[in-house]
């Protein structure tokens, strides 16, 4: 049975941006070239429950599904965990109403605001409570927390996201596993990522799906520096058989500039098609 496919709304901000293109101007083009492309799913970064409103009958005009839900927050600062955790939950709110969602996915800001330096043990302490209280919050809602991080959270010994998924129960806290930003956070260490999901991979409720080839992001997803059927198989063998899928297929700084938006990921849903 070929898979629900979703994509986030970052990588169509890469491609509209090396165009010269406010993405946020070309929303109904992307959310068009979407669906042409192949995509079933689209997962936006939301900041307020308006956001959704705004989005629902776009996504309903071109067919497409919001399975899910990406969400900044700031959990390790107690004068701003409780506000951040309130906003989430309104959103969520409203996102499972009017959309169906049934995955917030949220990285608690990886740095200190306004500081080089990463966070303290009592932030990290106080950051893994605040987030199991939104798990349970979102749970009570039938609304499944993820946990999503980028490279920041695998410094020290990766000590900040280890901390978050240890001091949390499975019920209250999933794991998005945005595979790319693990490797290339760990030193683009495939050892580092598969250990990951020995440890994690039965907490796998979302998958973020990117590849590079010699450690930098391709426009379209293939084979490349991660092994995307490996990373199946490993899954498969924690017992995670169907999690989300959401394509990620972005391009950086000395990505190649061969195609557009769309062209990359017509490419990269037929590859998935394949894998996954």
């Amino acid at each position: 049975m070929s898979p629900h496919l979703a994509c986030n709304q970052y990588p169509w901000i890469t491609f509209y941006q090396r165009e010269g293109l406010d993405y946020s101007e070309h929303l109904e083009r992307a959310l068009g070239e979407c669906v042409e492309a192949g995509i079933q799913g689209y997962e936006p970064i939301a900041h307020l429950p308006e956001d959704v409103d705004t989005l629902a009958p776009l996504l309903t005009r071109h067919g497409l599904e919001m399975r899910s839900l990406y969400v900044n927050s700031v959990l390790h600062e107690p004068d701003q965990s409780e506000q951040s955790i309130s906003g989430i939950i309104a959103i969520a709110e409203r996102a499972k109403e009017v959309c169906s969602t049934q995955i917030i996915v949220t990285n608690p800001s990886p740095l200190r605001w306004g500081s080089a330096g990463a966070k303290n043990d009592e932030q990290l302490r106080h950051q893994a409570i605040a987030l199991g209280q939104l798990g349970a919050l979102l749970a009570d809602r039938g609304v499944t927390l993820s946990y999503h991080i980028h490279a920041p959270e695998m410094s020290h010994s990766a000590r900040e996201f280890h901390h978050m998924l240890l001091s949390n129960s499975p019920e209250h806290l999933t794991l998005c596993l945005d595979a790319h930003w693990i490797y290339r956070g760990a030193g683009n260490s495939n050892v580092a990522l598969f250990d990951i999901i020995q440890l994690y991979g039965d907490r796998v409720s979302e998958l973020h799906v990117r590849n590079s080839r010699n450690e930098i992001w391709t426009e379209e997803l293939g084979d490349g520096d991660l092994d995307w059927k490996a990373i199946m198989t490993a899954l498969e063998g924690k017992g995670v058989t169907a999690p989300h899928i959401v394509l990620e297929q972005a391009v950086e700084k000395d990505s190649p500039n061969s195609m557009n938006g769309f062209q990359a990921h017509k490419l990269t849903v037929e590859y998935a098609r394949k894998v996954f």
